[in-house]
């Protein structure tokens, strides 16, 4: 399989990214507390997405910073969600209703859709108002679905680290009730939120769009 150019790459992470900010009116976002550039130079960064083994790490540990944030419709989200998940659709998440939710410094919470774009557009318009501590799951339910819900086995050659993903993988399937997702009636209620530090904001994982 032919390699993209990391340029190419790069440029098809931002074009699209650049549009979404571009397109989103200012009565919408009202005063804007981050700049474009900002936005942009963090977007190629990558360092608002979180990989899918992360969070399924955080998940099995039940770890009470985590919060997901389903902002896909809320008939999407009753036929199914991630464990824990709230349901704040893309077009009221700028609702003061999920204000306290949104701007916080305790939890980490990830965004997450079918794909990509629909999380990375509520990314950004809690990032133009300054918001801190929000994340995109890489991938979405996509990708999810793929590496942890039907992870590929290795091949014979390949190396151990390999292996250990894909075991890791699999267990974590197998915690989750073996399909890695599960209706939002099913959902435990999301435990008490801990006093910790915030998470510093580096780079986690690099690519999506």
């Amino acid at each position: 399989m032919q390699k993209i150019n990391p340029r190419i790459l790069l440029a098809i992470i931002l074009i699209p990214m650049g549009l979404i900010i571009a397109m989103v009116p200012e009565d919408m976002t009202g005063s804007r507390k981050v700049s474009t550039e900002q936005i942009l130079q963090e977007i190629a960064s990558g360092s608002q997405f979180v990989s899918p083994d992360e969070i399924a790490g955080m998940i099995v540990e039940n770890n009470p910073v985590l919060q997901l944030i389903d902002v896909r419709s809320s008939n999407e989200f009753e036929n199914f969600s991630l464990p824990g998940a709230v349901n704040i659709p893309l077009t009221a998440i700028l609702s003061p209703e999920w204000r306290d939710i949104l701007d916080q410094d305790v939890k980490i919470n990830v965004f997450y859709s079918n794909g990509s774009v629909h999380a990375n557009e509520a990314w950004i318009l809690t990032r133009q108002q300054g918001y801190l501590n929000n994340y995109v799951l890489q991938g979405g339910l996509n990708y999810w679905m793929e590496a942890i819900a039907n992870p590929d086995p290795p091949s014979d050659l390949s190396p151990d680290e390999e292996f250990a993903r894909y075991d890791f993988r699999r267990a974590v399937n197998s915690a989750l009730g073996g399909e890695a997702v599960e209706r939002a009636a099913e959902a435990p209620p999301p435990p008490a939120m801990p006093a910790i530090r915030p998470r510093e904001r580096t780079p986690v994982v690099q690519g999506g769009c």
